[in-house]
């Protein structure tokens, strides 16, 4: 958990607490301001998925257009071997050894193989890499890659694409309480503002979106409205909720409240 109002991740501290991804958008005019409304410093990219002739070119130019801090990732990856490749490549292409892993285990629900998963892990963080995996909220695997050297997770809500929100928050609240100190961002399945906020509201440092705005009917004015929603997050885990209560309780106290008249039978003394 962050120890200040800065989201640090590897070292270096940013002052949003939203990732954003640019794939899946109508145009490239509207991710490049649906990225700026966001406020976002991190953005994600995919070397596989993007083409090298003169579209794909122009793509790598709007973002680095943007000024932010490129994060790639190894999305559409199946295997050990073909993470780290990408891996490797991406380093050279961005400049950059920071990485997010994504190894898919299932096609259906797009769930992270989490046994090649820390296999990966181990081999490019041996490599010099600053993992960035993408995991379930399974607590055991979270620990395990913690161990391994990753300083930051990012365990889904639910899967990818769906919008369903925080589907456990039972386990993500598990996995903040016991890694206190690790940088902590829900990636995947959020669908709504609120999501995001309920995750901040949690304790999470952050939150990474790319469906959720690119497939909105609006998605510069959805950037905005994530990124209103992470502040507020924010700002309440930093006030601390009120405690919850089985049994109503008045707002307003009666304690020494001024009795006007007073009813007896059919008397009234005021």
């Amino acid at each position: 958990m962050q120890g200040n109002d800065c989201l640090t991740i590897y070292g270096e501290q940013l002052n949003s607490r939203l990732l954003i991804g640019s794939a899946l958008y109508p145009s490239p005019a509207v991710m490049e301001e649906s990225i700026k409304a966001s406020g976002a410093q991190i953005v994600t990219v995919s070397l596989r998925r993007q083409q090298s002739a003169a579209a794909g070119d122009d793509f790598w130019q709007l973002i680095k257009n943007t000024g932010l801090k490129i994060l790639p990732n190894t999305a559409g990856c199946h295997s050990v071997k073909e993470a780290v490749t990408l891996a490797k490549m991406c380093r050279e292409v961005f400049a950059t050894d920071w990485i997010k892993l994504e190894l898919i285990g299932d096609d259906y629900n797009l769930q992270p193989d989490p046994f090649a998963l820390l296999e990966a892990t181990k081999i490019l963080i041996d490599d010099g890499f600053k993992v960035l995996p993408y995991c379930t909220d399974d607590l055991v695997l979270c620990q395990r890659l913690n161990e391994l050297g990753c300083e930051v997770l990012m365990p889904w809500g639910a899967p990818i694409g769906t919008g369903k929100g925080l589907l456990n928050s039972y386990n993500l609240k598990t996995i903040r309480e016991r890694l206190p100190n690790t940088t902590l961002i829900v990636d995947a399945g959020l669908g709504l503002p609120s999501h995001a906020c309920q995750a901040l509201e949690l304790g999470y440092d952050a939150v990474l979106l790319n469906s959720a705005i690119a497939g909105a009917g609006c998605p510069i004015t959805m950037s905005r409205a994530f990124k209103a929603a992470v502040e507020a997050g924010r700002f309440a885990y930093n006030a601390k909720a009120m405690p919850e209560k089985d049994l109503a309780a008045p707002s307003t106290p009666t304690m020494g409240m001024p009795f006007w008249h007073q009813q007896e039978g059919n008397k009234e003394y005021e």
